[in-house]
């Protein structure tokens, strides 16, 4: 059975010692009564509890029980019931939302190191609260003083919960041709029709009521995507009192029969002239729903993150007992542990460098998005705002190769059920596939985050990142330095390409620099561990798997340059009926 505990060490490390965090809360006029070292790292270690004891064992029987519908209701296994009350007793649900309302107001930093934990116990459990907090962040942020007081106390506390409703069946992420349409009622509410297809948590008996944020069109609407708007349409319309009433016209058509994630009710959601709110300006909806959308492709990295150190944890712990072969000729009768196997360490290494650099990777972005809130920095916001492609393709692209090859250090004991590994496997896998796929969103990072403003905001970032390393005094600072420079070069010859050659570029782009950026991340964790007070096995862990990743795997990053100097061309020279 697959097995998870918590690596707090090593969230602590990335809190307190690379990114020094404690520091920059304290600093905060909005933070410095709420949190220090002491309260974070109660909270994390009572999240922690939750996901190892209520959630992380029952993983199994969750993807085997899924959710069901019955008499159009969706039903969830069990266990998701006490660990989700657990959950919102403890203030979880409202772990970063905004005091006034009720929420605890803790910083992104700490709250996506909550997020990677809940991923590790059950990314299809996860989905539910994350759900919430990212609708909870739209709202916070576009709609009225009377609709926040109205639905923000009742999602922060968990007792109501949230959705996000875009995708018909006829528009995945071309938004702009949906079908869904929203008309004026007298009272001043508006009538929405239509049917949205994946939406996750869509229904759930977790929760006394359910609130959608729906995509929709008004009759006057201007074509496209400039033609959106954003609605509030509760499960249950609200009485006098703002109690869960009258059954809102919102109906499950059905669930999906999915490849993971089984516990998620992954609905079909049929709107028959449902009573909606308007959210924000009329035609302005899309922008609305961006702000949950990158809340969600950010949690999209957690789940990547959260497989990985689970699928690590497992494979470490079957290397160390597993005896099959020999490496010591010595003794050729007794068999050892396969993690003396040369190539059993190279998949190991492989995840663990990824893993940690994800994870300080991970801490860094949710940083940047708590100075570009307490401080109003442009330049946080700015950096953020480029990293998030990232955060979510690379991170997920990662995550599930990451699963895959710990299922390859079983062997095929990793291809049955029992040992857990095919099951992250499959959980895994819509991480690169929802919230905007990663090839769309490869797509942004390069057309719409790089090229738009010829580099301008990478360009910064990586002279910053250049100038710090150059007063180092580590072997790492003398080499990062260099891919940089090559990444710059190759990035201002994408940059004099056109619009189709730099679109054909784009995922191996994404990549490349994710690769140097992963680079900083352990270059931080080197330059802080020399002075944490930390063990000395874990001390030497950070050095040994530091050279590693520099010896090993950075230099993927120069193949990646160097296939991104050919021509494109090729691609389009095939016509259609030659495939």
């Amino acid at each position: 059975m697959s097995q998870y505990q918590a690596p707090l060490n090593d969230i602590c490390f990335n809190l307190f010692d690379v990114w020094q965090l404690d520091k920059y809360w304290q600093q905060q006029p909005q933070l410095a009564d709420l949190i220090e070292p002491d309260t974070a790292k109660a909270i994390l270690e009572e999240a922690a509890k939750i996901c190892e004891q209520q959630v992380a064992p029952f993983v199994s029987k969750a993807d085997t029980t899924g959710a069901q519908l019955i008499g159009g209701k969706v039903v969830l296994p069990e266990h998701y019931h006490t660990a989700y009350q657990s959950l919102s007793e403890g203030g979880w649900t409202g772990l970063s939302g905004d005091t006034e309302y009720g929420g605890m107001g803790m910083p992104k930093a700490l709250s996506m190191m909550v997020d990677e934990m809940l991923c590790s116990a059950d990314i299809a459990f996860s989905l539910y609260p994350g759900l919430t907090a990212g609708a909870c962040v739209a709202l916070l942020q576009h709609a009225d003083d009377e609709t926040k007081a109205l639905y923000l106390p009742k999602m922060y506390s968990g007792e109501w919960s949230g959705t996000m409703c875009l995708t018909e069946a006829h528009a995945g992420s071309d938004l702009g041709i949906m079908r869904t349409s929203a008309k004026t009622a007298s009272d001043g509410s508006y009538r929405i029709s239509g049917s949205k297809i994946f939406i996750t948590a869509g229904e759930h008996d977790l929760t006394s009521n359910i609130v959608h944020l729906v995509l929709a069109k008004l009759p006057d609407a201007p074509a496209g995507s400039r033609g959106i708007s954003l609605f509030l349409v509760p499960k249950y319309l609200l009485d006098a009192s703002g109690e869960p009433a009258e059954r809102n016209a919102v109906t499950v058509g059905s669930i999906e029969h999915k490849m993971g994630i089984n516990g998620s009710a992954t609905c079909v959601l049929n709107f028959d002239e449902a009573t909606g709110y308007l959210i924000g300006e009329p035609h302005r909806g899309l922008a609305c729903m961006f702000t949950m959308m990158n809340y969600e492709r950010l949690s999209m990295g957690s789940q990547g993150l959260g497989a990985a150190e689970r699928a690590y944890q497992n494979a470490l712990s079957y290397a160390k007992e597993r005896l099959q072969g020999r490496t010591n000729e010595k003794d050729a009768n007794k068999a050892e542990p396969i993690i003396g196997h040369a190539d059993v360490r190279r998949m190991l290494l492989n995840i663990k460098a990824m893993n940690e650099a994800g994870r300080t990777f991970a801490t860094w972005v949710a940083s940047l998005l708590d100075r570009a809130k307490y401080d109003n920095c442009q330049i946080s916001a700015q950096r953020a705002n480029l990293l998030t492609p990232i955060t979510k393709a690379f991170m997920t692209d990662q995550g599930f190769d990451a699963c895959v090859t710990a299922q390859q250090v079983f062997g095929g004991h990793g291809y049955i059920k029992e040992w857990g590994m095919e099951q992250l496997v499959r959980d895994v896998r819509i991480a690169q596939i929802y919230e905007g796929t990663n090839g769309i969103q490869a797509a942004d990072f390069m057309l719409r985050k790089v090229a738009s403003d010829q580099g301008s905001v990478l360009f910064s970032l990586l002279t910053d990142i250049k100038q710090e390393l150059s007063g180092a005094e580590l072997a790492e600072a003398e080499v990062l330095p260099l891919y940089i420079d090559e990444l710059v070069t190759v990035s201002r010859a994408l940059l004099a390409t056109d619009f189709r050659a730099q679109g054909a570029q784009a995922c191996d782009y994404l990549a490349a620099v994710s690769y140097v950026l992963y680079g900083y991340m352990w270059y931080k964790n080197l330059l802080a561990v020399k002075t944490a007070d930390c063990s000395d096995i874990f001390r030497q862990s950070k050095q040994h798997t530091a050279a590693y990743f520099f010896q090993r795997i950075l230099p993927r990053a120069k193949g990646l340059f160097a296939l991104l100097s050919q021509d494109t061309a090729a691609l389009d020279t095939m016509a259609p009926e030659h495939f």
